[in-house]
This record gives C-alpha cells, sequence and structure tokens, in this order.
C-alpha cells in the first residue's frame, strides 16, 4: 500500500508495515448479551521492525483525531470520524484515509454486531508477527494479546456504527 498523503509528517503506508484485522465476539457483562471487536495491528515488518511500525501506527492514529490509551471514541455518536466498519457477505471492512482492512467474520460476530449496530475496534500500535492473515489464530492466543495491558493502553479504541452496502 501506499499513501497519497504528501504532508511533511505524513505516515508511508509501507511504513506500517502489513495490516491485519481480527474479529471475535464476546459475552458482556450484566446481561449485555455479546459485543463484537475487531483488532487491527500491524506484523512489525515493514523496514525498521516493529518499532518503526508501531511508531508509524502511533503517528497514523493521531493525523486522523484517534487517541492512543485515551478514552473509546464512540462513532455512533460523532458523525465525521475518519474510520469506518462495512459488513457485507461474512466480511468485516474497516477503512481509514489511504488504508483499508478487511476479516472474515464468524456467525456469531455478524449477529452480535447485527444486534448492537456497531462494534468495538481496537487500533494497537504493538506488532503481532505471530498472527499472519490467512491463518487461523489459536483463541488463547488472541484472548493474550487482545487482552493484554500493553496492547490495549497501545491503541485507539472505537466504536464504529456498521454499515452494509445498502445503507
Amino acid at each position: 500500500m501506499t499513501s497519497t498523503s504528501s504532508g511533511a509528517g505524513a505516515v508511508r503506508m509501507a511504513d506500517l508495515g502489513t495490516i491485519a484485522v481480527l474479529a471475535w465476539s464476546g459475552e458482556q457483562p450484566e446481561g449485555q448479551g455479546d459485543l463484537a471487536c475487531l483488532l487491527a495491528y500491524s506484523l512489525g515488518d515493514a523496514e525498521g521492525g516493529p518499532d518503526a511500525t508501531a511508531a508509524a501506527v502511533r503517528r497514523l492514529l493521531e493525523d486522523h483525531g484517534l487517541p492512543i490509551g485515551g478514552p473509546v471514541v464512540d462513532g455512533t455518536r460523532r458523525q465525521a470520524l475518519p474510520v469506518g466498519l462495512l459488513v457485507e457477505a461474512g466480511q468485516a471492512v474497516v477503512t481509514l484515509p489511504n488504508l483499508t482492512a478487511q476479516c472474515t467474520v464468524p456467525p456469531q460476530w455478524l449477529s452480535a454486531v447485527e444486534r448492537r449496530g456497531y462494534a468495538h475496534f481496537v487500533f494497537t500500535a504493538r506488532a503481532w508477527p505471530d498472527a499472519e492473515p490467512g491463518r487461523a489464530v489459536d483463541p488463547q492466543a488472541l484472548a493474550a494479546f487482545a487482552g493484554d495491558e500493553e496492547t490495549l493502553l497501545d491503541a485507539a479504541h472505537c466504536l464504529l456504527p456498521a454499515r452494509g452496502l445498502r445503507g
């Protein structure tokens, strides 16, 4: 991927390395039902390795007003959110300016996002080289990475309204 941005501090998409997205859903406390979650991360495979990709991811998120380690940005109430979510044909497609990533989602994820109308999106700057796109991720490894304090604190968190091609 390449960036079409030409500003002085602009992130080159190549600096992000391979970006991957994983989907899962989980039961929420107090009988609120499942919450659809998406985790975006880099494999850390850009020139300069994991530290360079982490810096590039942080810059990308901050450039678009998505705070690292800050409060959850509620896209269900905020109109001008630079990140979007399209759900269609068993796929979740996350878009930021000049960046698109997608993943296949399980049926229970689709049910959760349909019921709530949104997904909790986490884009972490922490590289995860072990979770390559196209390969199954062990649920325990996903829980360990996604639930790790370092992963969560070095991330932007958003509630993204789910949109389909028809509206």
